[in-house]
């Protein structure tokens, strides 16, 4: 992650949410997003709001700064049903 932040500044994250369906072959497909969230909380209602439409949903958040490529490890928020496992 970039050290490129100032002091008592956040550091950008990438929130997002997506949900699955499976297809006549039984495999999981994206249903739904994925859609970029303005926070942590609002995903989290989002995926909520989508569980009981969709066999699995998931909320993810990660330290981000896409200028420079750096990603941090994905922290799950909300995850319900069948979901891919995330890499």
């Amino acid at each position: 992650m970039s050290d490129h932040v100032l002091p008592g500044q956040k550091k950008p994250k990438l929130i997002v949410v997506v949900a699955f369906d499976r297809g006549d072959d039984g495999e999981l497909f994206t249903a739904y997003g994925p859609t970029d969230q303005q926070s942590e909380e609002r995903a989290t209602r989002t995926a909520k709001g989508l569980s009981g439409q969709h066999v699995g949903v998931l909320a993810w958040s990660r330290d981000a700064d896409p200028l420079l490529g750096d990603y941090g490890p994905p922290t799950v928020l909300f995850a319900s049903g069948d979901v891919p496992d995330m890499e």
